[in-house]
């Protein structure tokens, strides 16, 4: 997707559509939109006073100018009260202006720069958010429609008017940024947003050799069964067991030009499509269990980012445990019992709690890379869903100050925490009567006991879990996430890695 940075008066830009933001009560026109409504004849301030638009978010209207002005048509975006400006708030308007054009048919849109002159925001993270929540809006997965192609087309191309020479550098910059973590993102949606039948463990791995690249510093190995048995991952064994497909085990690794001063470890889990195995999920609902890899997507969604952003001074690893969980003859049984990685015995009450098992046996993996820290992510538990819905992600672990970081990447990309506490008392609901440990208890506090589950498995670092089983997939549009996969995590992921260095406490 084409991104330019025009440097023209913005009153003289020749375009399909030209958005501009608008901050909520607004009464006199300023800056860019001031200049746009002279060329117009004044068609803005007039429908601003007739009070049909008022600037609240998520407001959008659409203006066809007269007089000198050269864009064909102005959408007007509402920005919500200047004070309340943020980074997700461009974002959101940003999206909410190219769901407007798509129906529209434009093909090429122009933008101003949202909040970077009264709103107060840094231009490079401006663009940042701008280009963001343009790109991820204009998402589209359409590999398997025959007809009607052509209905609520993608925009092909953007500009960002920045006419202000002092400001291009940065607006470039943020700019390429959100391109980048906005192709990671692509890439996660389309790897859940496609059918198990054609995305296979395999094919996944397949995907991910594609990330290889040594003039990026990425690196990428595939172990097959035979492999994943040396290394006596029971637990993924075991939950593969079902499937006429193998299993795989990536590992991804990203080592910038100088010397690391970090090394972070990510764990995504990858069921490419979920039955619920011989704990068989009810039938309503289940095509959309394809989606079961969200974690392992984002994982690599990150690696497709980081070939672009070469972050300096960090390592980054990636761990993705691939199968599929099938009833099939083969397939485990509650009751059975499984060795993990690290030599813990596992009693399988349900087998429709499979996440946990090939996530277990991936963080034992991890130790082997002595990271600073090890976040996992992963669709869990249907509880995140009841407890927090489609607002926020769950977040739990064992080291406060990672869980911190966590938080502030997540309020930074919009892609918002909340913890859950891991009391001691919760491992009880685990605690098995034939093995060490059982892979689920009662029906209360789902979500804290998955990540209870974890826990062995990652004694010796700081790490942190995250449950996006909510956050994971829409049933309905979103201003930069259209129905399907949304590539949760990607954005907070990456962010948390580019600031790893700086420390915490970084603005908002």
């Amino acid at each position: 997707m084409n991104v330019t940075i025009r440097g023209e008066a913005v009153e003289r830009l020749a375009t399909e559509a030209l958005v501009l933001g608008i901050f909520e009560g607004t009464r006199r026109l300023s800056g860019a939109a001031r200049a746009v409504d002279r060329a117009a004849g004044g068609v803005i301030a007039a429908f601003l006073d007739r009070g049909d638009f008022t600037g609240k978010k998520d407001q959008v209207a659409v203006l066809y100018p007269r007089g000198r002005a050269r864009a064909k048509r102005v959408i007007l975006v509402g920005l919500g009260p200047e004070k309340e400006l943020t980074p997700e708030r461009v974002r959101q308007a940003a999206g909410r202006a190219v769901g407007k054009a798509r129906e529209l048919g434009v093909k090429e849109l122009a933008t101003v720069l949202h909040g970077a002159g009264k709103g107060g925001l840094d231009p490079e993270e401006a663009a940042h958010a701008l280009v963001e929540g343009l790109l991820l809006a204009n998402y589209s997965y359409d590999r398997y429609r025959t007809r009607n192609k052509d209905k609520n087309r993608p925009v092909r191309g953007f500009a960002i008017v920045e006419a202000d020479e002092d400001k291009q550098a940065a607006v470039k910059r943020g700019a390429q940024r959100g391109r980048a973590h906005a192709e990671g993102v692509a890439f996660a949606r389309d790897l859940c947003n496609a059918p198990s039948l054609d995305m296979t463990p395999s094919a996944v791995a397949e995907e991910a050799l594609a990330l290889h690249s040594e003039d990026a510093g990425v690196k990428v190995t595939v172990l097959d069964e035979p492999e994943i048995k040396k290394l006596k991952m029971g637990a993924l064994l075991g939950v593969a067991k079902g499937s006429a497909q193998k299993p795989r085990f990536l590992v991804l690794e990203y080592q910038s030009a100088d010397q690391p001063k970090a090394s972070l470890c990510l764990v995504g889990k990858g069921i490419t499509f979920d039955t619920g195995g011989i704990s068989l999920k009810p039938a309503d609902g289940m095509e959309k269990m394809k989606y079961d890899m969200s974690g392992g997507a984002a994982v690599l969604g990150v690696f497709h980012a980081l070939r672009r952003l070469r972050p300096p001074a960090v390592r980054v690893v990636g761990l993705v445990p691939l199968t599929e969980n099938m009833p099939g003859g083969n397939a485990i049984k509650p009751g059975d019992i499984l060795t993990a990685a690290n030599g813990m015995t596992i009693e399988v009450v349900n087998t429709d709690a499979e996440g946990r098992l090939i996530l277990a046996d991936a963080l034992v993996h991890a130790r082997r890379f002595k990271p600073d820290a090890v976040v996992d992510l992963a669709t869990l538990t249907g509880a995140v869903v009841i407890a927090l819905g489609s607002h926020a992600i769950g977040a739990l672990g064992s080291d406060a100050k990672l869980l911190a970081r966590v938080r502030e990447s997540g309020e930074r990309s919009g892609e918002r925490t909340w913890e859950l506490p891991m009391w001691p008392e919760y491992a009880d609901l685990l605690k098995s009567d034939v093995a060490d440990i059982k892979n689920a208890g009662i029906r209360e506090a789902g979500t804290i006991q998955g990540a209870m589950f974890l826990a062995p498995f990652i004694e010796g670092f700081p790490w942190v879990h995250l449950d996006i089983a909510g956050t994971a997939w829409n049933d309905k549009d979103k201003p930069y996430a259209p129905k399907g996969s949304v590539g949760v995590g990607v954005r907070m992921l990456l962010d948390l890695i580019e600031n790893w260095n700086a420390g915490p406490g970084i603005k908002a």
